[in-house]
C-alpha cells in the first residue's frame, strides 16, 4: 500500500545535516547523533535500522551504532584512518531506514574532515635508526660539512633545526646540514659525540633524533719494544710450540688500550716462529745440535708493525743459544757380536776392544762419554772387562772336556753399554752379546703365530701392491728357524682366484688388485707358517673400509635443446632436469655447478645442492640488442660433486668425486631478429606459437580456471534462487513498500535500495537495465546512477519489493560497476541491480 499523500515520510530526525571530524581520529569517535521517529515509538517499530548505504566518495570510514531508544550515532570505523593531506576533505553519507509499516526514509549527512597539525617527520636513515658518522683525526678531516639531515612536515610548513648539547664542536644550519667546527685530535679529544638533532614546525611541534659521531684514530707513531732481554738459552730437542721468549711492544697511538701490533721474524732461519698477534716466540721445528752445520748461537731479527700490510714498524735482534743435552743412545755396530776362539786360548789374551764398535754422537762431554759394565752370562767368570776402555780379556783357558764346563759348547756373554752423563741412557741393545762356539740347531718345535687371530682394515682405494698388514710366527728352536709364509685358502673374488699375496719370508700381506667395498666387504684368509718341517695356520680377516671412490653418474649424460630468446627468467628450461646416483654417497651429498660454457651466467641449476635431482633454470635474460650477448649456442659443462654434506675442513682432506653432464643449448631469436651470417645474406627467423609438452602448467591453469568459473556460476544461480523465493514469500505476507504514483499513468513505482539522493555528480558512463530495458547513466568513480532522459514515453517498471538480501546484492553490484568503470569507461555494461520480482497487476 502507498502513503495517502504520495510523499516520503521523514523518519530520520536531524537530517540532512553537516558535521565535522578531525583527521587521524581512531575507531569509535562520534561524528553526529540523530533520532528517528516510528510508530509505535520503540525500536520494535524499526524494520531496517539507519544504515549508510552509499557515500560520495565511497568509503568505509563511517558506521552507525544505536545508543539507546530511538537515538543513533555516526562514528568512525578506523578503517581507513582519515588523513586530511591524502584523502578527500568531505564525505556525503546516504543514510537509509525503514519501519515495520513499510515507511522508508533516505537522507544525507555531510562529514567534513578537519586538518590537525602533525609533528615533523625525519626522512632517510634518521627515520629508522641512529645515524653513526666516522671522522678521521688530524688534518685529513678539516672543519666543514659532515652530514645532511632530511625532514618534512605533513603540512609542508617551514622547519627549523637545532642541536644539543651546545658545548659540542658541531653546528647545524637552517637547511639541516651538520658542520664540524675544528680539527679533532684522538689523543686529546673525546672519542665519541652524541648530537640530539631537533626539528620544529611553526606551531612548536617537534621531533628529535640522535646522530653519533665517532673520531677515528690514525696511525702516526712507530711502535717500540718493551722487552729488554736480548740473549736466551734453550736446550736442544725442544718440542715444537715450546716458548722461547715473549716479545712485547707498545704503540704510542694506543696508549689507552692494548695495542694491536703484528710481529714477524725477518731473518732467514727456520727453527723459530713468532705469534703475529701476541709476540710469543716458539720452537718451530726440531733443533738437533748434532746436525751439521748447526751453529750453537742463532741470531733472530724480530720486527713489530702496527698494520698487517706495513705501516709504522721497528726491529730488534736477539740471540738464542742452543745447549747440548744427553739425548743420544750409545750405539754399537754390530749390535750382536760373535767371536770364535780356540779352547786352548791362553789366559790374558785380548779378545775384543768394544770402543772400536760403540759410539755416542752427542757433541759435548760428558754427554758423549760411555762406560761398559755388567759382564754376565754362562762362563762370564772366565773373562774380564775394563769399564772405561771396553777391553775384553780372557782370564783362564776353556777346556770343553773339563767337567767343570758342564760340557758347554757355547759361551753367551752380555755387556751393558751406558752413558756416563745423566740420565745414563743405555744402548738401543743394552745387553751387548758375544756368542762363542755355536752349536748345531735341532728342529724341535712347531711355529707359533704371535696372535690367535689377525684382523686387518683396508681402505677400498688402497693401491694394488700395497701392504695391508703383517703376520708373525716364531718357534722355540735356537737359533731361530727360518719361517716361510703362504696363503692356503680364501681371498678369491669373481674376477680373481686370489687377490692377496704374502711375502714368504717377512709375512707381509699385500693386495694384488683394487678392493671394492660395494662388491665385497670382508675376506677370510688362511695363512700357513712353515719351518720346512712343521707347519701351523692362522685365520686372517680383511675388512674392506668404505671410501668415497665412486663418481656421481647422472642421466642424461648429454642433452641438446633449443630455447626462445624471450624465455622468462626463472623458467625451468624445456622442463629439463638431471637425475644423479652415486653408489657410495647420500642423495643429499650432490652439488651442481656449471664449470664451462656459461657465458654471462645465463644458466643455473635449482636446487644447486642437497638433492639427487636438479632442474636447469634461466638465471638472467638474453640481451643481444645491446651487444652484451653474442653467442647463440651454449655448450655447458656441468660438474656434479658429492661433497655437499662435508664441512669446509673435511673438503680439504676427504676424497671428493665429480661427475659431468654436457648440455648443448641453441637460442632461437625473435621473428624480428636478423642474424648476419656471410656478407650479402640475411637470415629471417619466423616464430610460431606452438605448444610444448614441457609446458605442463598450461593444462593445469586451464583446468583450474574452468573449475573456478563453474563454482562462481553455481554460486550466482544459488543466490538468484534464494532471492526469488524470498521476494515471492514477502509479496503475499506484507504490504508493498512506500510507492509513489506517476502523474502520467496509473502504474505506481516503489522506493528501493537502488534509489539514491541525486547529487551534483558527473555521469560519464551509460548502460541498459536488464529488467526494464531502459538506458541509465552512471559515475565511474562513485557508482552513482540515474535514468537517462530520452524522447521515448516513460515506461515505469512494475511494482517491486525490496528485501534485505536484495539490498545487499545491490551494494555488491555497485562496487563491481565502479571497479569496471575505472578500467573501461568507454565500454557499455549492465547495471548490477537487486533481485526483483514483478508484483500482481493492481486493481482499479
Amino acid at each position: 500500500h502507498s502513503h495517502p499523500t504520495g510523499r516520503r515520510i521523514q523518519l530520520l530526525l536531524g537530517l540532512p545535516a553537516t558535521s565535522t571530524v578531525e583527521e587521524n581520529a581512531p575507531a569509535g569517535v562520534s561524528v553526529y547523533t540523530f533520532n528517528v521517529t516510528v510508530f509505535p515509538l520503540s525500536s520494535e517499530g524499526i524494520a531496517i535500522h539507519p544504515t549508510v548505504i552509499n557515500s560520495n566518495p565511497l568509503t568505509k570510514a563511517f558506521d552507525i551504532i544505536p545508543i539507546g531508544g530511538l537515538a543513533y550515532r555516526v562514528v568512525t570505523t578506523g578503517n581507513p584512518i582519515l588523513d586530511y593531506e591524502t584523502m578527500p576533505k568531505s564525505f556525503d553519507l546516504q543514510i537509509f531506514m525503514e519501519d515495520t509499516s513499510g515507511r522508508a526514509d533516505l537522507n544525507t549527512l555531510t562529514v567534513q574532515v578537519q586538518d590537525k597539525n602533525e609533528p615533523p617527520v625525519f626522512q632517510g636513515n634518521m627515520a629508522i635508526q641512529t645515524v653513526v658518522i666516522y671522522i678521521l683525526e688530524g688534518s685529513r678531516t678539516p672543519p666543514g660539512f659532515i652530514y645532511q639531515v632530511e625532514a618534512s612536515d605533513p603540512e609542508d610548513a617551514q622547519l627549523q633545526y637545532s642541536l644539543a648539547p651546545a658545548s659540542v664542536p658541531f653546528s647545524v644550519f637552517e637547511s639541516g646540514a651538520i658542520f664540524s667546527e675544528r680539527i679533532f685530535d684522538y689523543e686529546k679529544d673525546p672519542h665519541s659525540y652524541f648530537l640530539n638533532i631537533t626539528v620544529t614546525d611553526p606551531e612548536g611541534l617537534r621531533s628529535t633524533k640522535t646522530v653519533n659521531i665517532n673520531i677515528i684514530n690514525t696511525n702516526d707513531e712507530r711502535p717500540y719494544f718493551i722487552t729488554k732481554q736480548r740473549i736466551y738459552k734453550i736446550p736442544e730437542e725442544q718440542s715444537p710450540g715450546t716458548v722461547v721468549a715473549n716479545i712485547t711492544a707498545k704503540d704510542p697511538d694506543d696508549e689507552d688500550f692494548p695495542s694491536r701490533l703484528f710481529y714477524s721474524i725477518q731473518s732467514s732461519e727456520e727453527y723459530f716462529s713468532i705469534n703475529p698477534s701476541s709476540g710469543v716466540m716458539q720452537v718451530a721445528r726440531r733443533i738437533n745440535r748434532e746436525a751439521l752445520p748447526l751453529h750453537p748461537n742463532i741470531s733472530v731479527v724480530v720486527r713489530v708493525e702496527d698494520s698487517p700490510s706495513g705501516g709504522q714498524g721497528s726491529e730488534m735482534e736477539i740471540t738464542i743459544i742452543i745447549e747440548d743435552i744427553n739425548d743420544n743412545l750409545p750405539e754399537c755396530k754390530p749390535s750382536a757380536f760373535r767371536e770364535e776362539i780356540n779352547e786352548n786360548t791362553t789366559a790374558g789374551t785380548l779378545l775384543l776392544d768394544l770402543r772400536n764398535f760403540c759410539k755416542d754422537t752427542d757433541v759435548d762431554p760428558p754427554n758423549n762419554l760411555i762406560n761398559f759394565t755388567g759382564l754376565s752370562g754362562l762362563g762370564s767368570n772366565k773373562f774380564t772387562l775394563d769399564s772405561m776402555s771396553g777391553r775384553l780379556v780372557m782370564t783362564e783357558s776353556v777346556d770343553l772336556e773339563n767337567p767343570t764346563n758342564l760340557r758347554t759348547e757355547v759361551f753367551s756373554l752380555t755387556v751393558r753399554v751406558q752413558d756416563v752423563a745423566w740420565p745414563n741412557y743405555s744402548s738401543k741393545y743394552p745387553l751387548y752379546t758375544f756368542d762363542i762356539f755355536l752349536i748345531k740347531p735341532v728342529n724341535e718345535y712347531f711355529p707359533v703365530f704371535g696372535s690367535l687371530l689377525y684382523e686387518f682394515n683396508v681402505s677400498e682405494i688402497t693401491k694394488a701392491g700395497s701392504s695391508i698388514g703383517k703376520v708373525n710366527a716364531r718357534d722355540k728352536d735356537w737359533p731361530p728357524s727360518v719361517i716361510t709364509y703362504s696363503i692356503v685358502a680364501g681371498g678369491g673374488t669373481r674376477d680373481y682366484t686370489n687377490i692377496f699375496w704374502i711375502n714368504p719370508t717377512e709375512g707381509d700381506v699385500k693386495i694384488l688388485a683394487r678392493l671394492d667395498y660395494e662388491t665385497t666387504q670382508r675376506f677370510l684368509l688362511t695363512v700357513q707358517a712353515s719351518d720346512q718341517e712343521k707347519t701351523a695356520t692362522v685365520s686372517v680377516t680383511v675388512n674392506v673400509l668404505e671410501v668415497n671412490d665412486e663418481e656421481p653418474v647422472c642421466s642424461p649424460h648429454f642433452y641438446s635443446f633449443q630455447i626462445p630468446v624471450s624465455l622468462a627468467v626463472g623458467t625451468n628450461i624445456n622442463g629439463f632436469r638431471i637425475v644423479c646416483q652415486d653408489r657410495d654417497s647420500d642423495p643429499r651429498s650432490f652439488r651442481y655447478f656449471i664449470n664451462e660454457g656459461n657465458v654471462n651466467n645465463h644458466f643455473t641449476f635449482s636446487p644447486s645442492a642437497g638433492s639427487n635431482t636438479s632442474r636447469l633454470i634461466l638465471a638472467s635474460r638474453f640481451d643481444y640488442d645491446s651487444g652484451f650477448d653474442t653467442n647463440w649456442i651454449y655448450r655447458l659443462r656441468v660438474y656434479i660433486t658429492d661433497d655437499n654434506l662435508l664441512s669446509a675442513r673435511d673438503k680439504t682432506t676427504d676424497l671428493i668425486k665429480t661427475g659431468t653432464v654436457t648440455l648443448s643449448i641453441r637460442v632461437i631469436p625473435n621473428p624480428t631478429t636478423v642474424i648476419t651470417t656471410t656478407p650479402g645474406f640475411t637470415l629471417v627467423t619466423r616464430r610460431e606459437n606452438l605448444y610444448s609438452e614441457s609446458a605442463w602448467y598450461v593444462p593445469f591453469i586451464i583446468t583450474l580456471g574452468s573449475l573456478l568459473l563453474l563454482g562462481l556460476l553455481g554460486y550466482v544461480v544459488l543466490l538468484l534462487a534464494r532471492t526469488l523465493r524470498a521476494c515471492r514469500r514477502q509479496h503475499f505476507q506484507v504490504t508493498a513498500p512506500s510507492c509513489l504514483t506517476n502523474s502520467q499513468n496509473s502504474f505506481p513505482y516503489c522506493l528501493s535500495s537502488q534509489q539514491m539522493t541525486k547529487l551534483n555528480t558527473v555521469f560519464d558512463g551509460e548502460a541498459r537495465d536488464p529488467v526494464t530495458g531502459k538506458m541509465y547513466e552512471f559515475n565511474t568513480r562513485s557508482g552513482a546512477r540515474r535514468w537517462k532522459e530520452t524522447k521515448e514515453s516513460l515506461q515505469l517498471a512494475p511494482v517491486v519489493q525490496v528485501t534485505p538480501r536484495a539490498a545487499e546484492n545491490g551494494g555488491e553490484g555497485k562496487d563491481k560497476a565502479e571497479s569496471t568503470g575505472k578500467k573501461e569507461t568507454t565500454e557499455k555494461r549492465k547495471e548490477p541491480t537487486a533481485e526483483r520480482k514483478t508484483a500482481a497487476k493492481p486493481t482499479k
